[in-house]
């Protein structure tokens, strides 16, 4: 019952009321909030940045652009914003307010090179939403200008900041299993989700499944794998009718160094769908989970994506007593929230905490991003799709 009560409690707070903070003014923050502006009035703005502000003392809704105004000023009325911005020049125009210290860019794909550099050269700092961008050489510019400007770039992999994913890494990293022989990851979308008009289905905005839920399969396998893989064994694209240059999904076979000097390579596979066909013929099929096959037992988690909603970490020692784990929070010092964070919440604490010259209690760095391009890259390659359409957008010279 208590497990029931605690479900409800927790997305509660999460989703619908999370808790107010306490003014910084009237708290012992050491600065004033942080202004943030929003480029797009996208769909996954309010999870990933407007819900986790309202709990977060330092961060400010300032700001929302958009192609349409109304739209725009919409956005802004009913998610707290002050000012809105909108129309063929609303982009540049928020970027042009001095007031902003930070953008939020959530636009598709194919944009995300060309308004967050014009993000970074007019000052601010970036929180990208992923993949940062449709090829790893754009990714490799975006984060030497950010290097250049001293600004804070982050790729917005939000499950890498909660506490349960890093406790699966923690439990192979120590050992109690034995080396890896086999990492798996899986992020696959039930059928009729998105519909053929929606942006992941649109090649020149960088669309397709290896791109949009493939990151982060990918991302994690390389996460727990603590390396980067060494090759793509095997790639094959579901393609989508109307435009075969995209899949609707993809599974690839990776191989990575092995964890054991002289070893066998780790084994891989990764799974990303934006259709995946229902159970049975009529149930919804989601699958959110990633795995490990080690020497000495195996250890899997369910829902590494969205973990506050509800997840286990199930750990099968070879004969020995299985168990399982769940962890919604950090315990004592080794880093803040509470038990309602969502991955959002926790990513923004870092974020922030980048920025005011604190120390994130983790990271993902710019090499990190950079590696994930490359190796969607190579996925695509494989496959017979080839990478996306790099953008045309050449930052002008001061």
């Amino acid at each position: 019952m208590s497990s029931v009560l605690g479900f409800f409690k927790r997305n509660y707070a999460a989703f619908i009321s999370p808790p107010t903070p306490i003014d910084p003014k009237d708290s012992d923050a050491t600065s004033l909030p942080l202004k943030f502006g929003v480029l797009g009035a996208a769909a996954i703005a309010p999870p990933a940045l407007v819900i986790p502000a309202k709990s977060h003392p330092e961060v400010e809704l300032y700001a929302v652009a958009a192609r349409d105004i109304g739209r725009a000023e919409r956005f802004a009325k009913k998610h707290g914003f002050k000012k809105w911005y909108g129309g063929k020049d609303g982009y540049q125009e928020l970027l042009d307010d001095p007031a902003i210290d930070v953008v939020y860019n959530p636009l598709p794909n194919g944009l995300h090179y060309e308004w967050t550099m014009k993000a970074l050269a007019a000052g601010k700092h970036v929180l990208l939403e992923k993949p940062s961008g449709n090829t790893a050489e754009e990714t490799r510019r975006m984060f030497s200008l950010a290097d250049q400007k001293g600004l804070v770039l982050l790729e917005a992999f939000h499950y890498r900041f909660h506490p349960a994913i890093q406790r699966v890494k923690a439990i192979i990293d120590s050992g109690e299993l034995g080396a890896i022989k086999e990492v798996n990851a899986a992020l696959a979308v039930p059928k009729g989700l998105f519909g053929e008009g929606d942006i992941r289905m649109n090649y020149d905005l960088g669309g397709g499944a290896m791109m949009d839920c493939g990151c982060y399969p990918l991302s994690c396998v390389r996460y727990l794998a603590s390396s980067n893989p060494n090759a793509v064994t095997s790639a094959t694209a579901v393609r989508f009718p109307k435009d075969p240059r995209i899949d609707i999904g993809t599974v690839a076979e990776l191989t990575f160094p092995s964890s054991n000097p002289g070893g066998n390579p780790m084994k891989s596979t990764i799974k990303c769908s934006l259709s995946n066909s229902p159970r049975w013929g009529f149930i919804p099929k989601p699958e959110i989970q990633t795995s490990a096959v080690c020497e000495g037992g195996t250890i899997e988690m369910f829902n590494f994506v969205m973990p506050v909603i509800y997840h286990y970490i199930t750990v099968k020692p070879n004969g020995g007593v299985p168990r399982t784990e769940k962890v919604y929070a950090f315990k004592g010092d080794n880093g803040k929230g509470e038990e309602w964070w969502t991955t959002y919440r926790y990513q923004l604490e870092a974020f922030v905490d980048k920025i005011k010259g604190r120390t994130p209690q983790t990271w993902m760095s710019a090499e990190d991003s950079i590696a994930n391009m490359e190796w969607i890259e190579k996925i695509y390659e494989e496959s017979g799709l080839g990478s996306r359409p790099e953008s045309t957008y050449v930052l002008p010279t001061p």
